[in-house]
């Protein structure tokens, strides 16, 4: 079998949220790849050096971008020059246009349907109608939590016999922990995410300003590069005299980001819609606690292992970050219920999955 795989996700230097789900799907798919079962990763530049080396039966096939790619370029290339695939797996909404070859597509989330707003029109365009040409024609659709296999349903009115769902998987970083470059205030909580509004910021800092009036020193630090409307959350921090309480670090690495995760107080997902939330599985490896909003797949995530609240609810949200701060046996509690959770999910058996779905 030799399976074709979209990989420009993961060939960014700046990887978030899609792009480590195909690293690490590429990292698994190389340790497993051989004679019986061959790899072939499609990018439209040269694979950057740490993704998972070339190989006799795991290669890169570089397609140079030049019009609409996953609708013209990569469809082309496929039928030129590699009418031997088996399947085509698309871990990322869109799959080629036309394919010589049954596809496979992973869905994250449909947030775009939920929050339009927050997306160009150009980008909304081609989330709504190409994710929908891309259902439509795969062979098997999977999805990374029951919350987005829900929505596809209903956004896509497909069957849900076409659909399984497969959870992101999670791996120990080998990434050491090192501190910014910048001073850091302790004690602090920590929001990892872009700053849009589906996230949620707004009620977040209203709820922080809430736990100041008993716990003045405490901070907060959003991490995340700047997103649609990002302006009105720095506006609201200004208009409640909070910048020198709250702190905006923009895009940090990853051995910063593990650094400011181990030491926080807590991790904040105060979000209004999340298809899986990776940060809190991050949260669980280093014994960080989790504050979570009861809203999207949070839940179905965390499980029992995060203080939930309600995301209309600042009040609610400053209880939770309280109480975590006054019981230390609650603290103590939440970090073995995050151990526990932690072990459901694997990168090794999200792979696998994958295949079992493109093998069937």
């Amino acid at each position: 079998m030799i399976i074709g795989i979209d990989g420009n996700e993961a060939n960014v230097k700046t990887r978030v949220g899609v792009g480590w789900y195909v690293y690490y799907l590429l990292t698994e798919f190389k340790k497993i790849a051989g004679p019986k079962l061959q790899f072939r990763v499609f990018v439209k530049e040269p694979p950057l050096d740490d993704l998972p080396k070339a190989s006799s039966y795991f290669n890169y096939q570089i397609v140079p971008k030049r019009t609409l790619w996953s609708q013209i370029d990569l469809p082309t290339a496929l039928f030129w020059h590699h009418r031997d695939l088996s399947v085509f797996l698309s871990p990322a909404h869109y799959s080629p246009r036309f394919c010589p070859c049954p596809t496979v597509v992973v869905v994250h989330d449909l947030s775009y349907f939920y929050y339009p707003q927050d997306f160009l029109k150009k980008d909304l365009y081609q989330l709504v109608n190409w994710t929908a040409y891309s259902l439509k024609k795969a062979q098997s659709i999977i999805a990374v939590s029951q919350l987005t296999k829900k929505d596809i349903v209903k956004n896509y009115g497909l069957p849900e016999s076409k659909i399984r769902v497969v959870y992101n998987g999670f791996s120990l970083s080998k990434i050491k922990a090192q501190p910014p470059q910048f001073k850091i205030n302790k004690p602090y909580f920590l929001y990892l995410g872009t700053l849009q509004p589906r996230k949620n910021i707004h009620n977040l800092i209203l709820g922080f300003e809430q736990l100041l009036t008993k716990h003045p020193e405490q901070n907060l630090y959003l991490v995340g590069k700047k997103g649609w409307l990002y302006e009105e959350v720095y506006d609201l921090v200004k208009r409640r005299n909070l910048g020198h309480k709250i702190i905006f670090t923009d895009y940090v690495n990853e051995a910063e980001k593990w650094f400011l995760l181990k030491e926080a107080t807590a991790l904040i997902m105060p979000g209004w819609y999340e298809g899986f939330g990776l940060p809190i599985l991050e949260a669980f490896s280093v014994k960080t606690p989790v504050i979570c909003s009861q809203a999207g797949a949070l839940p179905e995530i965390a499980g029992e292992a995060a203080l939930y609240f309600d995301p209309a609810k600042p009040v609610e949200l400053a209880e939770a970050m309280q109480s975590l701060i006054k019981n230390p046996e609650l603290r103590t509690k939440l970090i073995s219920e995050g151990l526990r959770q932690l072990k459901q999910f694997s990168w090794s058996q999200t792979a696998a999955d994958i295949l079992k779905i493109i093998e069937a």
